[in-house]
């Protein structure tokens, strides 16, 4: 899959048809919505928020983090475990997604 970037877009739809993703935290909570599927779960205490998505590799997100401890830091978003976990069939559901994009709420 390719690198991803950090651009903001001004709907869902608009990042939809570009075969993107976005990634967003809020409190303690994670948002990545693809797909016309939004799936919200929990982050690490320290995450304040996302600052780029470096790649996708099988199904996992490497992130750069901005923790209110840690400052910044490298992590991992496994969305293959967590859509297995949903009954969903991770493949099938990424097989078309070519970037993620950081969202600000």
């Amino acid at each position: 899959m390719n690198n991803m970037t950090t651009e903001n877009f001004n709907s869902v739809e608009e990042c939809a048809q570009t075969g993107c993703a976005q990634l967003s935290s809020s409190g303690r909570y994670t948002k990545f919505i693809y797909n016309g599927k939004t799936i919200t779960f929990l982050n690490g205490k320290d995450l304040v928020k996302y600052i780029s998505v470096k790649k996708i590799d099988s199904g996992r997100l490497v992130v750069d983090c901005l923790g209110r401890m840690k400052g910044i830091y490298e992590d991992y978003i496994d969305l293959e475990y967590i859509l297995e976990n949903l009954y969903m069939n991770p493949e099938k559901f990424l097989e078309n997604l070519k970037e993620v994009k950081i969202v600000d709420v």
